[in-house]
């Protein structure tokens, strides 16, 4: 197996079997990864986005999902394991997750109705006139972090 700075990468299998010994070349564009890398940034965002927003407790099966999303056999068969595209799969794929939040954070920190408390258990200042929040729309049940049980008064 070759590695280095070339977009080439050398995948090789052997079928112990039929004593099959298969080559195969992997050659990638700098536009193919620029297109697997913005693939794993929209993933990975929008990752960030539903577990953000999730309505109920994180379960086992949520990270069986999760994981069969980010690396199943549909994003194995668009970027073949060992091969740049998916590592610039897997690069974008963190750059999205990690700048969704640093995003978020600097919006936090930036509003003056919220604080870096609002991260723990959603924690922001009401709304004074002339702001207020019109009928029909939709309000979270709860606090992305915030758990079920007594609330804390501050």
């Amino acid at each position: 197996m070759k590695f280095g700075r070339n977009s080439t990468t050398e995948k090789s299998e052997s079928n112990i079997e039929g004593g099959l010994y298969v080559n195969q070349s992997v050659t990638a564009s700098t536009v193919q990864m620029m297109g697997a890398w913005a693939f794993g940034f929209v993933i990975g965002w929008y990752l960030y986005y539903v577990n953000r927003y999730r309505q109920s407790e994180v379960k086992l099966t949520d990270l069986v999902t999760l994981i069969g999303a980010v690396g199943g056999g549909a994003v194995l068969a668009l970027f073949p394991a060992r091969t740049d595209l998916f590592g610039a799969y897997g690069i974008g794929l963190f750059c999205g997750f990690i700048i969704y939040f640093i995003i978020l954070f600097i919006l936090v920190y930036l509003s003056p109705e919220f604080s870096v408390a609002w991260f723990l258990d959603g924690r922001c200042k009401r709304p004074v006139e002339p702001y207020y929040i019109p009928e029909g729309v939709a309000t979270p049940s709860r606090p992305p972090m915030e758990r079920e049980g007594p609330r804390m008064n501050t």
